[in-house]
């Protein structure tokens, strides 16, 4: 989206404040598995993770904390600690978060960088389809949504990175660190 139009910090975190997601929302958590349980089929026990842009109720953290995981949360908004992005992580989660993206070639290269060689980064987010008109989509209609990806933009990522790969479903992808 054209720079112009984003919403300012404060605008983007009433809209954020808005969503009343929870480790209490069954339907949240129900979503959020989405990512969770294809992306444990590929983790160890006791692995490293970063959930970026967890938001205020982080809840898929816990989810994978409950799997044998230990997890680190970083959002700009609501856990800006900047120290957990020192390290690097055995895989990263990002639900919902890369369309927020200001600035997404330096945000991809960020979370790549934060990634070990062979880890795993776990997004979820709709791709525009091919099928509809731009106009008609209502992805686009969020106004804190200012990035949107194709199935063969996440491609070029994922060469661009160093990553490989594997769509899972048609909002949930898994790419690993070469």
């Amino acid at each position: 989206m054209d720079p112009s139009t984003h919403l300012n910090a404060k605008e983007e975190k009433s809209r954020y404040d808005f969503h009343q997601n929870s480790p209490d929302t069954p339907g949240y958590v129900q979503f959020l598995r989405q990512l969770s349980d294809p992306l444990l089929k590929h983790l160890l026990p006791e692995q490293h993770g970063l959930d970026f842009g967890c938001g205020p109720g982080p809840t898929l953290s816990l989810l994978l904390e409950e799997a044998g995981m230990h997890m680190s949360l970083y959002d700009p908004i609501y856990f800006p600690d900047e120290t957990v992005l020192e390290q690097q992580y055995d895989f990263i989660t990002c639900t919902e978060v890369v369309e927020h993206f200001h600035h997404p070639l330096q945000s991809w290269q960020q979370l790549t960088d934060l990634l070990r060689p062979g880890g795993w980064l776990g997004v979820m987010t709709s791709v525009f389809p091919e099928d509809i008109d731009f106009a008609d989509w209502h992805y686009k209609n969020d106004l804190t949504h200012v990035c949107f990806y194709t199935i063969e933009t996440l491609q070029w990522l994922a060469a661009r990175f160093g990553l490989v790969l594997l769509q899972n479903t048609e909002r949930v992808f898994l790419f690993q660190k070469e």
